[in-house]
């Protein structure tokens, strides 16, 4: 099924037109969510021998690309069962069907959120300051604190690791939203004020022994599971920033058609505004070149080995600032309109801001890819 027949522009323009309401009330987008449930969207990577959308995780990259055009913080929201989905769709395509699991609950309606950030904890996924304490029966409690969970109000399953002190592994697995589980409601925020991504504590929460998929050594790991995670986190989340690029272009070109000068004539006569749309232009064109080439490669299967972390890193690294860069090329453009509380740029201008916080950070992107030129920095 084409992205556009889920994704159409009437259902786009009510989530646009929503999205202000949302941010202006601090609110979950539940419409929104209902909506795109309804529609099968949070099946996408399902097969439709399952009931799925049977998509291509191409095909979800392009989606969530596009649904953040209309409303980045549903679409952030979204991104985190995307993200689950994509790991299980990965790792299948490769042979490794430990997360079918995950491809099941999805198809009978579980709603997955991810519960891997940590306070302080800027080792990512190669060290935890969870406690994962393992039991008699094989089951695992997890207790510690996950931040900017993502879809707070709305998952029934959420994944997690953390660390054995007894064995000093780390443990992956999931667990179910309730007992052990608490959110702290506390997604008070500049922006993406829709996604709801509350702090989450683990109080005890315990993973059964089946939900408990993966463990590892602390440190960097060549495990598929940790590829798999990087690869679908870092390429959605990613496809968020993209879209919001684009949205920023589509109100520059808007604003230049629309406006004139006292002396009657086009801004898009203007050689000066000119400019800056041509470079908000050329950003988005190398954007989306860049986007299509990595998920398409990761569909592909393609064999870049250890150029896989920085084409990951580069594409999330240079959406955020691309992003950033499209909407304040924007704000040049619109004229002070766009200034005033609840215009759709100043909600962007918010929004847009939150791609500082997602891993890899600039610094992180940088390192792995100066790594991968002229190797790592000595001891």
């Amino acid at each position: 099924m084409p992205i556009e027949q889920i994704l159409s522009d009437e259902l786009l323009s009510r989530f646009r037109e929503r999205a202000g309401g949302y941010d202006a009330a601090n609110a979950f987008a539940t419409e929104d969510f209902e909506e795109l449930a309804a529609l099968g969207y949070l099946k996408a990577l399902v097969p439709e021998s399952s009931g799925g959308l049977g998509w291509s995780f191409e095909q979800l990259v392009l989606a969530q690309r596009r649904l953040a055009t209309a409303a980045p913080g549903t679409a952030l929201a979204i991104n985190m069962h995307q993200v689950w989905a994509g790991v299980a769709y990965l790792l299948a395509a490769r042979g490794d069907a430990r997360l079918q699991l995950v491809t099941e609950w999805i198809a009978a309606g579980e709603v997955m959120a991810f519960g891997i950030s940590e306070p302080g904890n800027d080792s990512v996924l190669f060290d935890s300051k969870t406690a994962a304490t393992t039991l008699a029966d094989g089951s695992v409690s997890f207790t510690g604190t996950k931040i900017f969970t993502s879809l707070s109000p709305a998952f029934t399953r959420l994944g997690v690791f953390g660390k054995d002190e007894a064995s000093g592994e780390l443990v992956h697995g999931f667990v179910s939203r309730g007992a052990g589980v608490r959110s702290l409601e506390d997604w008070d925020t500049l922006g993406m004020r829709a996604s709801q991504s509350h702090t989450t504590k683990l109080e005890g929460a315990v993973a059964p022994a089946s939900w408990v998929h993966t463990r590892l050594e602390v440190g960097p790991n060549a495990d598929p599971l940790i590829f798999g995670i990087f690869a679908s986190f870092l390429t959605l989340t990613a496809s968020v920033y993209v879209g919001i690029a684009e949205r920023a272009v589509e109100l520059s070109q808007a604003a230049l058609r629309q406006r004139t000068h006292q002396d009657g004539g086009s801004y898009t006569q203007d050689v000066r505004a000119r400019g800056v749309l041509a470079q908000a232009g050329m950003r988005m064109l190398s954007l989306d070149a860049l986007q299509r080439a990595v998920a398409a490669d990761l569909e592909g299967q393609v064999a870049h080995g250890p150029g896989w972390f920085p084409r990951l890193v580069t594409l999330r690294t240079l959406a955020g600032q691309s992003a950033r860069d499209n909407v304040e090329a924007a704000g040049q453009l619109l004229g002070g309109g766009g200034y005033f509380r609840g215009s759709e740029f100043e909600r962007l201008y918010r929004d847009v801001q939150a791609s500082w916080y997602h891993p890899s950070n600039a610094a992180s992107a940088e390192n792995t890819v100066a790594s991968w030129l002229v190797g790592p920095l000595e001891p």
